[in-house]
């Protein structure tokens, strides 16, 4: 019998829906389990692939006629590949286990620069476009040998470039279509920056899981002292476009909501030579929503790249004397380094930032006293477990009940606290 983490009880009972839909009996799974994670951090790859098995050994703990299977639990679910760079950047993808009859997963964060190779006699970052193609390769690789083939896209690529603004390029649209188009089954990513892009591929299985009860959950681990009622808290959205994120972490914590909109110079609507871009970034940041005085504010996005806009939000909210100022973004790129970020904690404009494991994050970053780093290896493990057994995963991708009951338990231990103060 394989070790087994223990687990709260409420835990095993939520997830065991994962294995079950429309009756008692547990689904069987597609295949034997194979994942590839060779572009991912290893720290995040290790912890996805003994999240599990010890998911595995629950459900044998549960139903030992699961230990037949063949290939169901194995202590070591990743195989190996080789993603080969030559010197003028060219790539090569080999898999060098067996996935014959597998029902494959490749996990791929194009995010991760943390990855380099010899370029030329120059060490460079693999790109997010190098990254992409790695993946196009791997699906090749393992074409008419796996039984199924999924991707796991945590940070969707070029999710931003969903619609047109000008005569561009529709990327994440066209990346859509090519991966299905080279026989992929199901393609999962998390908090796509618009679920929209869905309509790209209609007839295909894309899902996109929402990070929020983990973030939320990271939020009031955190943060004990936090008082979630309209008169201590706010949540705020940075802008127009985190609205519909925002209006959604609202309603659940039941608290209220401000927004950062742009107040345009009228002045520059008469230029004909304008553009958005040009617009957007000359555009004033005015605030809309109830009195922060003394408050505790959470900005909600889906991501950080510059940082900011982020910044810009926090000094404004502290100038209208905001409590503590807290971010949670499910992606956290810092793409022009954290030296901004050190500063602002430092003069008291941020408390925490709250952002997902799901991409790569450099060691420095993780060293800082600002920055929370989420987990998600056990969901994404729940997430392949399930989609394994073909079972439903409305449960896990939609979090409204499991925030629920984190808030009442948040609630009533405070409320035990007040009591014995």
């Amino acid at each position: 019998m394989p070790n087994i983490l223990s687990e709260p009880e409420h835990v095993l009972r939520s997830e065991a829906l994962v294995l079950r839909n429309y009756d008692e009996r547990i689904l069987q799974p597609i295949g034997p389990v194979g994942i590839i994670a060779h572009q991912l951090e290893p720290s995040f790859s290790d912890a996805v692939n003994f999240h599990l098995c010890n998911r595995r050994a629950l459900t044998i703990a549960k139903y030992p006629e699961q230990n037949q299977l063949a290939g169901y639990y194995r202590p070591e679910y990743r195989i190996s590949v080789n993603l080969k760079r030559f010197n003028s950047g060219e790539g090569q993808a080999s898999i060098l286990d067996t996935v014959r009859g597998h029902d494959l997963f490749i996990i791929t964060d194009v995010l991760n620069y943390g990855q380099t190779y010899i370029r030329y006699n120059q060490e460079v970052s693999i790109s997010p476009d190098e990254h992409f193609e790695d993946l196009c390769r791997l699906i090749s690789a393992a074409h008419g040998v796996s039984k199924r083939t999924n991707v796991v896209m945590p940070y969707l690529y070029q999710g931003r470039r969903y619609r047109r603004e000008s005569r561009e390029s529709l990327d994440c649209a066209v990346m859509l279509k090519r991966l299905f188009e080279l026989g992929i089954s199901n393609f999962i990513t998390f908090d796509a920056h618009d679920e929209r892009i869905a309509n790209a591929v209609p007839r295909h299985n894309f899902e996109s899981a929402a990070t929020s009860f983990q973030l939320i959950e990271a939020l009031l681990s955190e943060c004990p002292d936090l008082q979630l009622d309209k008169d201590h808290f706010m949540v705020i959205s940075a802008d127009e476009a985190s609205i519909s994120r925002c209006i959604y972490y609202a309603s659940v914590l039941r608290v209220p909501l401000g927004i950062f909109y742009r107040k345009y110079d009228p002045r520059l609507l008469d230029k004909s030579e304008y553009t958005l871009h040009k617009l957007k970034r000359s555009a004033e940041k005015k605030f809309l929503g109830d009195n922060i005085s003394g408050k505790d504010v959470l900005i909600v996005d889906d991501m950080i790249d510059s940082g900011k806009t982020a910044l810009e939000c926090a000094e404004k909210l502290k100038d209208q004397d905001a409590r503590r100022v807290f971010i949670a973004v499910s992606f956290a790129q810092f793409s022009e380094g954290i030296d901004k970020f050190n500063e602002a904690y430092d003069n008291g404009l941020i408390h925490r930032i709250f952002a997902t494991n799901l991409i790569y994050r450099p060691p420095e970053l993780l060293e800082t006293e600002w920055f929370c780093d989420v987990n998600l290896a056990k969901y994404l493990a729940l997430l392949i477990d399930g989609i394994n057994h073909d079972a439903s995963l409305s449960k896990l991708i939609n979090p409204t009940e499991r925030i629920h009951s984190l808030l009442n338990s948040f609630n009533s231990l405070k409320g035990d606290e007040n009591g014995q103060n």
